[in-house]
């Protein structure tokens, strides 16, 4: 079997910024086994399938270990893939996913996400992860993913994961967050999963639909601009609106190519 396959940098205006994400167009999904050797094949962060139905389009993603549940930046990918490479002629891309219905809207090379509020609610930190961080966090919070608290941007810079002790814990499908206030943004923040082929996640969309209504509610204010702190690093633009959030970035094309199964 012949599949197109684009690589997209997400949230960011260049290549090698932002978060990697790779494509793959179908017209009817094959086993789940080939879906998932096709993502661990890709060796990025997130591997997106997806089938145009013409008014929606059913959206998976997949790591190269398992299916997520929701994944902002590779959502982004495809929906740059779509309007700016396969022409899809409306700005309002309706995507049918395992988090319900994600909608994309698309101005000129802007993207915005409507994604869920996932408020966090405070929490305590399993002995394992304390144990794997060099810096402790002021205040330790969980939803789908645990978010740790700190007090300046130059901690999250400087926290290092052990990773021995990290990957002895299973968050599947979740990972942890850590966050502070910016200095020249709103917050910024890190992410990293246990047990993955990539431990640190370059830029989490997923992780903000957690970031945004609590910095939202600790900030009191609305919009919100946000940075992950990366190596790669990436910029989101966020709003909180109650129950959703939005998330704007911008995207860019790194290759087109074909990919070929047995």
């Amino acid at each position: 079997m012949k599949l197109d396959l684009y690589q997209i940098d997400a949230f960011t205006d260049h290549i090698f910024g932002g978060n990697p994400a790779c494509v793959v167009p179908l017209s009817s999904w094959p086993a789940d086994d080939l879906l998932m050797k096709i993502a661990r094949e890709n060796a990025v962060a997130e591997t997106a399938f997806f089938i145009d139905n013409g008014e929606r389009i059913h959206l998976r993603w997949f790591t190269p270990e398992i299916e997520m549940d929701l994944c902002g930046h590779a959502t982004l990918a495809t929906a740059h893939v779509l309007k700016a490479i396969l022409r899809y002629p409306k700005d309002s891309l309706v995507f049918d996913t395992l988090s319900g219905e994600l909608t994309v809207f698309a101005n000129k090379d802007t993207y915005t996400l409507d994604l869920p509020s996932r408020n966090p609610t405070p929490s305590e930190l399993p002995v394992i992860i304390r144990e794997s961080l060099n810096i402790q966090p002021k205040q330790v919070l969980k939803s789908r993913d645990y978010v740790l608290v700190y007090e300046t941007e130059q901690e999250i810079r400087n926290i290092t994961i052990d990773r021995q002790s990290f990957d002895k814990i299973n968050l599947d499908p979740g990972g942890v967050v850590v966050t502070a206030p910016g200095l020249d943004c709103d917050f910024v923040s890190r992410y990293f999963t246990p047990q993955s082929s990539i431990l640190e996640d370059p830029v989490t969309g997923s992780a903000h639909c957690s970031l945004v209504p609590y910095w939202s509610g600790r900030l009191n204010k609305k919009e919100l601009k946000a940075r992950q702190l990366s190596a790669r690093q990436g910029s989101l633009y966020c709003l909180d609106m109650g129950g959703r959030i939005h998330l704007s970035g911008k995207a860019k094309t790194y290759s087109v190519g074909t990919l070929w199964t047995e």
